[in-house]
C-alpha cells in the first residue's frame, strides 16, 4: 500500500484510527513480507498500516479492549495480525526478532535493552514519542516518565543510530 493509499485508503478513518504522520513518512522502509513487531499497539492503528503494506505483524498491549478493537479493523480491513495480549511491564514473552519493531505514544525507558533485541540484524526501530519540549508548551504526558529528554534518544537506542 502507498503513502497516498495510507493517507487516504480505508485505514485513514478518524485520527485514533489513522497512522501517525511521521509513519507515513516512513512508511516506505516496510516491504511486503517484512516481520513487523507493534509494541503496546493500542487499537491497531500501526499495525493495521504495516499489515496493509503486506508485513507480517505481530501487535503486542496488555489491554483486552483495544486489541478487540484492533481485532475488529484488522477484520473489516481483510488484514492478518497476530495480536497478543500481555503486559510488557511485566514478564516478557518469546517473541523472537523482527525487521522493524513499532513503538509509538510509548517509553518504558527500563525496557529499552529488551525492545532493543527485537530488531534483527539490519532492521529499523520505529520510535515516536513525547517530548519534554511538549509539556513545556502545555500538552502531552505530565510526568518525566513519559517524556524524552533533549538529546536522550541516542543513549536510549545505541548501538543503533538515529536516521
Amino acid at each position: 500500500m502507498s503513502r497516498e493509499l495510507l493517507q487516504r485508503g480505508s485505514l485513514q478513518g478518524s485520527p485514533r484510527v489513522r497512522p501517525s504522520t511521521w509513519f507515513v513518512w516512513h512508511a516506505h522502509r516496510i516491504r511486503p513480507g517484512a516481520r513487523v513487531l507493534d509494541l503496546a499497539c493500542g487499537e491497531g492503528r500501526h499495525s493495521l498500516a504495516a499489515a496493509a503494506l503486506g508485513a507480517k505483524v505481530t501487535a503486542v498491549d496488555r489491554d483486552p479492549i483495544k486489541l478487540a478493537t484492533a481485532r475488529g479493523r484488522a477484520a473489516v480491513s481483510g488484514l492478518s495480525i497476530d495480536l497478543r495480549e500481555q503486559d510488557i511491564e511485566g514478564e516478557w514473552p518469546e517473541l523472537g526478532v523482527f525487521d522493524a519493531v513499532l513503538v509509538f505514544n510509548y517509553l518504558d525507558r527500563a525496557n529499552m535493552p529488551r525492545i532493543l533485541q527485537l530488531v534483527a540484524p539490519g532492521g529499523l526501530l520505529f520510535m515516536e514519542t513525547f517530548l519534554q519540549a511538549q509539556r513545556e508548551a502545555g500538552w502531552g504526558p505530565t510526568s518525566s516518565a513519559h517524556l524524552l529528554r533533549p538529546g536522550e534518544l541516542g543513549r536510549l537506542i545505541a548501538p543503533l543510530t538515529v536516521l
